[in-house]
C-alpha cells in the first residue's frame, strides 16, 4: 500500500519520474510541430500539411469527425489565437490547455518525486478524460448540426 503524505501528493519512483520528463518532452515536441505549420484557413485540414490523408470519417460520411479541426486548433493555440482555436475545435483548445499545464506540472512532479497536489492519479485522469470527452462530443454535435459541407 502506498503511504500518502497529504502535503506531498502521490509518490513516484524513478521510472515514473523518467516517464513524466519524457511526457513533457513529447508534449513540447507536439507544440513545436503545431508551431511549424500554419493553421488551415478552412478550420480543418492542417494535418494534411504533415502528409497525412484526409479524415476517413469525413471522406466516408461527408461529415466531420469529433477530432476534425484539432490539429488546426493546436496550430492556432501556439500562436495565441485562442478564439480561432476554439472555432476550429473547442475540444482541441481544451486539450491544448491541458497539455500546456501538464508540461510544468510533470517536470515539477518529477523533480519532487511525488505528483504535485494529486493524491489519486486515477481519479484525476478519469475527470480530465471525461471532461475532454464531453466537451469534444458536445462540440461535435454542434458541428454536425451546423455543418454545410
Amino acid at each position: 500500500m502506498v503511504r500518502l503524505d497529504s502535503n506531498r501528493g502521490y509518490p513516484t519512483g524513478r521510472l515514473v519520474r523518467c516517464l513524466l520528463v519524457c511526457w513533457s518532452i513529447f508534449l513540447l515536441a507536439g507544440f513545436s510541430l503545431a508551431a511549424s505549420k500554419s493553421p488551415d484557413p478552412a478550420g480543418r485540414g492542417t494535418h494534411k500539411k504533415f502528409g497525412l490523408p484526409e479524415c476517413g470519417f469525413l471522406t466516408m460520411f461527408r461529415k466531420p469527425c469529433p477530432s476534425c479541426g484539432m490539429t488546426t486548433s493546436f496550430a492556432h493555440f501556439v500562436r495565441g489565437q485562442w478564439g480561432d482555436a476554439a472555432h476550429a475545435n473547442i475540444g482541441g483548445l481544451l486539450l491544448a490547455l491541458v497539455c500546456t499545464v501538464q508540461v510544468p506540472w510533470c517536470l515539477w512532479s518529477a523533480w519532487r518525486g511525488a505528483l504535485w497536489r494529486v493524491r489519486q492519479p486515477d481519479l484525476w485522469l478519469m475527470w480530465i478524460i471525461g471532461v475532454l470527452t464531453v466537451v469534444t462530443g458536445a462540440n461535435w454535435i454542434v458541428t454536425l448540426v451546423t455543418y454545410t459541407g
